[in-house]
């Protein structure tokens, strides 16, 4: 293979890859024993904490008691005995600051005794609260630069753990930050006000169906995320991955995915390893990942986890995120979880399944094999379809960011326009109910023969998927499928708990004003109920294809909006209807509301603003040399080709000539906006205006450099091409 010599150097390095550690002993302990080895779990605090506190910390965990601090002292000493016999030396409050990152402050056990030694020490206090500087981290206006004190409190509902490095481990604490005024920093906190919120509803609908003692209904989440593994010897080699996470040049590979031999295909032995790997280590840390299979593009992969408490797996994803990043490394490999690393192939989501139940009433999404009789579930369904129809444009607006952009609304991802699929059979039991008030069936699932006698029948789902649309019923959830690659499940919780929240508290208050209290009223005031919701809300029903054209004509009809880009869809988080929701329900405040659109607008300006100054530094130091050298190359030739009198074609040169004064001119345009606009970040007055500016100058800008660059890749030698191309970066593994 041709090429330059840092990419033949890239490509033999690949070749040549071998293990950086000796391959796992996976017979010596099974998955099962090892399964939440380093989670100081319930079954661990069973062991190892008095009965009556462990009763108490439970109670907190199972039915949301406020927790006794009296135990803390009790508990904190159990924590520091295991974490020590597993070798920890430190412990860390870590939490999620609204950068959607992982942030962890470490403190060591030890402490002088006073006789020339040290004792371990750690407290209830330590344990309960931690103090990290605050002033560094974007609070959107919420307070101060100057003004740094910050506060971390233990969540007692999500389990305490053991993070191991190769020359000790740490026992990590996951914990809620927020200001010296009490404000919420993070995503943690209003995720966890949200749970609280929709718990409360959901008992008052319970309650009128006649559940008495129910246990706390729960939000529950199952993310799928997926990902790609390239060698970092090519990582290393782009600077726009190593600064953006994405490739800010590149020209489509001859071959893609047009074969689809890409999905579901058998899994490369270097990347199966790194897998199991990554899958051993997430045992050990109680996460329960379940599936991993090849994606669409080419080295792109999912890994997915069983459902948990939502709260947990917002957690567990961001655990989940760090730990395919550190174990990729040991193979040699670099994870992306940019939603569009490489154009022209399938960008990366992370769908968010989502639902609500109890440990008393089970999944209260689950509509049973006669949902036209469980009214339930349709009420509780009813609501999910009210609740997004209402809040479209806040559910789009939890997903608006700079890489989002790039995949929202192609044909890999769903379109921009928030609907809800929910499958030929619960679409015609709502349609029953839309023409009479009531239905009086469902259409059942059949059996499926293929013609194959050794092939047993098997049984036929009701309905079909429908990967097209952004809200879709999958069976006994519902799947928010534009959630993207590398973001936090926190936001797009926060909003689905709290629509819901708000949802179910009208549905009850109807039904506790048409009832009285009265179990005989109920079936009545049911079915007058979901006719009027589902006449209303209805609007956000659709099955067919969310990439049509069609549709996006159909949705306008209907007044689905369809906020294409982020600068579009962020205003939406501070909608007076939205902010006094968030508000009554105790979510977040109106200046915590006001801090995240201001903090997602700085964050939209500052990725543009890295992008612009990496296209521009990477256009104008690698690849104009590059292109000029080949045209001094060209021009050589032609001149000796003249002197030895023989025909030279010049289209080539003159082709290459041209396409170097177009990349001039766009690099020098982008200059220009760069030095007129690329001076956001943290305090910039208008952050709105400013990516305003980014998104209908910057952008488009970058992308006229892009498509200079990327044809030229085509025209300029290859031993001349600087970069490493589409084509290396995807097939050589």
């Amino acid at each position: 293979m041709s090429g330059s010599a840092s990419r033949l150097s890239a490509i033999q390095a690949v070749n040549n890859y071998k293990p950086i550690s000796a391959p796992l002993n996976f017979s010596e302990t099974t998955a099962g024993e090892l399964f939440g080895t380093n989670v100081f779990s319930a079954k661990v605090m069973k062991d190892r904490l008095p009965k009556s506190v462990f009763k108490a910390v439970m109670k907190t965990v199972d039915a949301g008691e406020p927790l006794d601090p009296a135990i803390a002292d009790t508990v904190a000493a159990a924590m520091k005995d295991w974490a020590i016999e597993k070798g920890a030396t430190h412990y860390a409050h870590v939490f999620y600051p609204l950068t959607g990152l992982t942030a962890e402050k470490h403190d060591s056990f030890l402490a002088p005794d006073g006789n020339g030694g040290a004792v371990a020490e750690f407290s209830g206090t330590a344990l309960i609260q931690g103090e990290p500087d605050a002033s560094s981290f974007p609070s959107g206006g919420i307070r101060a630069t100057f003004e740094a004190r910050g506060y971390t409190a233990w969540d007692v509902t999500s389990p305490a753990y053991i993070l191991e490095n190769p020359n000790g481990t740490t026992l990590c604490i996951p914990t809620a930050f927020f200001s010296w005024t009490g404000e919420a920093l993070d995503k943690k906190t209003p995720l966890l006000r949200s749970m609280k919120a929709v718990n409360t509803q959901a008992q008052r609908i319970l309650k009128l169906f006649g559940h008495k003692n129910t246990a706390m209904v729960t939000a529950t989440c199952g993310p799928e995320q997926e990902y790609f593994l390239i060698d970092r010897n090519f990582f290393f080699a782009r600077p726009d991955l190593i600064n953006a996470g994405r490739t800010l040049f590149g020209a489509p590979p001859p071959k893609g995915q047009e074969f689809c031999d890409q999905y579901f295909g058998a899994i490369p032995d270097r990347v199966l390893a790194c897998m199991l790997d990554t899958e051993r280590e997430l045992f050990k840390l109680g996460v329960p990942v379940k599936t991993r299979h090849n994606e669409v593009a080419p080295s792109q992969y999912e890994v997915a986890p069983i459902y948990e408490n939502a709260n947990v797996a917002a957690d567990h994803q961001q655990l989940t995120m760090m730990v395919m990043k550190r174990v990729a490394a040991k193979y040699g490999m670099e994870c992306l979880l940019h939603e569009k690393p490489f154009a022209g192939v399938n960008g990366s989501g992370k769908h968010c399944n989502w639902s609500l139940g109890s440990s008393t009433q089970g999944n209260l999404l689950e509509p049973g094999k006669t949902p036209h009789e469980n009214m339930q579930f349709l009420v509780f369904c009813a609501g999910v379809i009210r609740a997004v129809h209402k809040h479209a444009t806040l559910l789009r607006a939890v997903v608006a960011h700079a890489g989002n952009d790039h995949r929202l609304g192609a044909n890999e991802a769903p379109p921009a326009i928030i609907s809800i699929f929910l499958g030929e059979q619960l679409a015609d039991v709502f349609e029953q109910i839309k023409k009479s008030g009531s239905a009086s069936s469902s259409k059942q699932p059949g059996v499926m023969t293929v013609g194959v006698d050794t092939l047993p029948p098997f049984p036929k789902d009701a309905g079909d998927r429908n990967r097209t649309s952004p809200f879709a019923f999958t069976g006994n959830k519902f799947e928010f499928r534009a959630v993207g690659s590398g973001q936090s499940l926190s936001g797009p919780l926060v909003a689905l708990n709290t629509i819901m929240t708000e949802s179910l508290d009208y549905i009850a208050t109807e039904l506790e004003k048409v009832t009285g209290g009265d179990p005989a009223k109920l079936n009545g005031a049911v079915q007058t109920l979901l006719k009027t919701i589902i006449n209303e809300h209805g609007a956000v029903v659709f099955n067919g294809d969310g990439y049509s054209e069609e549709w996006h004509q159909e949705a306008a009809k209907r007044g689905l909006p369809n906020n294409k880009q982020t600068i579009d869809a962020l205003p939406a988080i501070t909608d007076p209807a939205v902010v006094a929701m968030f508000d009554k329900y105790k979510v977040l405040t109106p200046r915590e509301v006001e801090s995240r659109r201001e903090i997602y607008f700085e964050q939209y300006v500052l990725t543009l603003n890295v992008e612009a100054k990496l296209t521009q530094e990477i256009a104008k130091t690698v690849i104009y040399p590059a292109a000029t050298r080949y045209q001094s190359e060209l021009a050589a030739t032609a001149a000796n080709c003249k002197a030895a009198g023989v025909d030279f074609d010049p289209s080539l040169l003159n082709k290459l000539t041209g396409l170097i004064k177009s990349l001039n001119d766009s690099i020098s345009k982008l200059e220009h906006l760069i030095h007129e606009h690329c001076h956001g970040g943290h305090g910039v007055s208008n952050p709105q205006k400013a990516a305003e500016v980014c998104a209908k100058q910057l952008k488009p800008a970058m992308e006229a450099v892009r498509a200079v660059v990327d044809e030229l890749e085509g025209v300029v030698a290859d031993d001349h091409w600087p970069l490493p191309t589409y084509q290396e970066m995807l097939f050589i593994k």
